[in-house]
């Protein structure tokens, strides 16, 4: 029968859950901080799973590997085409850089604890992300940019990883999911070699460790296109219910020794590999089924208008709540690390949204406006130049 190797309807170029899903991240990057510089992921149960909403980066890590890599995999798929290296880099820098730029000068230049010890080094570092490679140089207000770093870091290996599987088109197109897998196992190794690195610079934090959290993301990108409905895999990515326990469940797992000490001390090369295994099923788990989904599967929360509002400032309150909770400790008379969460919470939220909707209104959609009327001028140059018509030579 036909209809049981008939493709589904092209994968829809914007999903509204996933930006939900973002926001969501955002909150548990909020929460995870919260906890810590409240003395609450000391609390017995609930606080090593307070403490483990880090792996919300594993969510953000796994949305960037999956929106990034999908035109690569629709063009192998004979889908389109792959937007150019230019192209993508102009967009990625002006969606990210602008609003992270404001956010690293107001720092430096106002915030105290940040502003006394901004020395060049620590100015250059980080208005060039590049913290997780210099000792010394994640100041207050700004630790939580190392998660940043990384990203960028992908962003720019990407277009490297593209081109390695150029040549994986058509029907040798089956064989990039399992390169990617082969990917991720090599990357769960890189813990485990000796590389050397500045004293207080650990190669954990580099972008080699993270891969597996991208590359959950990247498989998915390439599912999507070779969907078939009826197949058992299909029903059980698609399953909500069975995907978002299994990625609880690791969430879970993750607050156990298997995901590493609680606080600031480095986990062993082991735990730190099943650290990584995890975020990536979690990743993997919360997104397959936002992507990989039943016509009928509905998203009522992450499609909801206030998610969707939650998800346009999720990078702003990525940016901005740690600056607010720095100020928040000494304003409201609240001494760090002495309880009070809830109360932390409410107030660091309820200050963070605001300049989270500002970083928005008056940074990122004018920037990602500007990159795409510099598209359409670009597309529209290239239209002209073809459409010219070219002198014939002269008889003699």
């Amino acid at each position: 029968m036909t209809t049981a190797t008939a493709p589904v309807s092209p994968p829809r170029s914007f999903i509204p859950a996933l930006e939900g899903m973002r926001g969501m991240a955002a909150l548990g990057v909020l929460v995870t901080h919260v906890a810590f510089q409240t003395g609450a992921s000391g609390t017995p149960v609930i606080g090593p799973i307070l403490e483990r909403f880090d792996m919300a980066v594993a969510i953000f890590f796994a949305l960037s590997g999956f929106l990034l890599w999908r035109p690569h995999a629709a063009a192998a798929h004979g889908l389109g085409s792959a937007p150019t290296t230019t192209r993508y880099l102009l967009h990625r820098v002006a969606r990210v850089v602008p609003a992270y730029w404001v956010v690293v000068v107001f720092v430096l230049l106002l915030l105290p604890g940040a502003a006394h010890s901004a020395n060049l080094r620590v100015w250059l570092s980080n208005l060039g992300l590049q913290q997780v490679f210099v000792p010394l140089t994640l100041t207050d207000g700004l630790t939580q940019m190392w998660s940043l770093s990384v990203e960028m870091a992908f962003y720019v290996v990407l277009p490297l990883l593209a081109w390695l599987v150029v040549r994986l088109r058509g029907p040798a197109a089956r064989w990039r999911v399992p390169v990617l897998c082969g990917l991720i196992a090599v990357s769960l190794t890189w813990n485990l070699w000796p590389i050397p690195t500045p004293d207080a610079i650990h190669a954990d934090n580099w972008l080699p460790a993270y891969l597996p959290w991208f590359a959950a993301g990247m498989v998915l990108a390439e599912l999507i296109h070779v969907v078939r409905p009826g197949v058992r895999w299909v029903r059980l990515l698609s399953n909500k219910p069975l995907m978002w326990a299994l990625a609880l469940a690791a969430l879970l797992l993750s607050a156990t020794e298997f995901g590493g000490p609680a606080g600031l001390e480095r986990a062993h090369p082991w735990q730190y590999a099943v650290k990584m295994v995890l975020g990536m099923i979690i990743g993997f788990g919360l997104l397959a089924p936002l992507v990989i989904r039943r016509p009928s599967t509905a998203n009522r929360w992450l499609e909801s208008r206030t998610a969707a509002i939650l998800g346009r400032w999720s990078y702003g309150v990525f940016l901005w709540h740690l600056v607010v909770l720095t100020v928040v400790f000494p304003v409201f008379g609240i001494v760090p690390f002495n309880g009070h969460f809830v109360y932390v919470l409410v107030l660091t939220t309820a200050l963070t949204l605001p300049l989270a909707a500002a970083s928005f209104a008056l940074v990122e959609e004018p920037c990602r406006r500007w990159a795409a009327r510099w598209d359409r001028r670009v597309s529209a140059a290239r239209v002209e130049r073809e459409a010219e018509p070219v002198e014939s030579s002269p008889t003699r």
